[in-house]
């Protein structure tokens, strides 16, 4: 599926933050603290960098803490969905430059921005200074899970506009449950827009081609040896016990640990965390210490 969310960008308001204009498109950013190295959270697809904005004021207390949305995804100008993780970086890194925050960044990915860091990492290592993977994929994914969940599977499983219409209420509901902390403003404008068709769109399209994007990452190099802490989730959310088997639930939760520890193992500074006590999408809202923590032991480990 290609999507071309052309009047979300007109249509909806972001409560704070702004734009930079990146070939010629406007790219939504959000910054605050201070102080380096910058920590840039990349959000999974159907979130946006706004859902991230609880853990970026707790980071921004002991260093600059960045927010953004993709081209294409949340208040950011329409592009043809989905992109390459080439496109995302590049984007991401002229995004950064042009708001004059300094190279190297710690990156903190959630779910798909996994293999957006992933592709970050390789196409500019220099740049990178650390990592905090949030239950972020992972380019040898399909070698991890079994095969009922690979990521061609979990592309075919991902919901259609008519299936998110009559998940609609619920959704909402969902949303208005985990943005209850939120300032009121805020927490209403979010509420609207996650609902809104063109968000709905931009979620499904990027889901499109995740083994595309595995292959992509594979034939680039691993990643570079930073400090990284990966946080592993193995609660699993009701909806997903119902359609899935309890042998494919057990198997998925060993070989997410596995993944993960392979990742961490591969670099000099690496730990991985494993919390049962949240799922994947409810992560940075029910465990932001978890989060913070994560983010700050990273940050601590680059400065001298």
């Amino acid at each position: 599926m290609t999507t071309d969310n052309s009047t979300s960008s007109v249509r909806l308001v972001p409560p704070v933050g702004g734009f930079e204009e990146i070939d010629g498109r406007r790219v939504f950013v959000h910054r605050s603290g201070s102080g380096g190295p910058a920590v840039v959270f990349l959000p999974g697809a159907g979130a946006v960098g706004l859902d991230y904005f609880g853990v970026q004021q707790k980071v921004s207390q002991f260093t600059t803490a960045v927010v953004y949305d993709r081209g294409g995804t949340g208040y950011s100008d329409a592009l043809p969905l989905p992109r390459t993780a080439a496109a995302v970086a590049t984007e991401l890194r002229e995004l950064l430059r042009a708001q004059d925050i300094a190279a190297p960044y710690v990156l903190v990915p959630h779910s798909l921005g996994g293999f957006y860091a992933h592709r970050f990492a390789q196409l500019y290592p220099q740049d990178v200074a650390g990592l905090v993977w949030l239950d972020a994929f992972h380019r040898d994914w399909d070698h991890f899970m079994p095969p009922a969940m690979s990521l061609t599977a979990v592309e075919q499983m991902a919901p259609d506009r008519e299936q998110l219409e009559q998940l609609r209420p619920a959704l909402r509901e969902m949303y208005a449950e985990l943005l209850a902390d939120y300032p009121a403003p805020m927490r209403q404008a979010l509420l609207e827009a996650k609902t809104s068709d063109e968000w709905t769109d931009a979620g499904i399209a990027e889901r499109t081609e995740l083994a595309a994007l595995a292959t992509e990452l594979r034939a680039g190099p691993d990643i570079p040896d930073v400090p990284l802490v990966a946080l592993t989730v193995v609660g699993t959310a009701p909806a997903q016990q119902a359609m899935t088997s309890e042998r494919t639930l057990r198997e998925m939760s060993d070989g997410h640990r596995r993944m993960d520890a392979a990742l961490v193992s591969a670099v000099s500074y690496g730990e991985q965390r494993v919390l049962s006590d949240t799922v994947h999408h409810r992560l940075c809202f029910d465990r932001p210490d978890a989060v913070v923590q994560a983010v700050r032991d990273v940050v601590d480990r680059t400065r001298p």
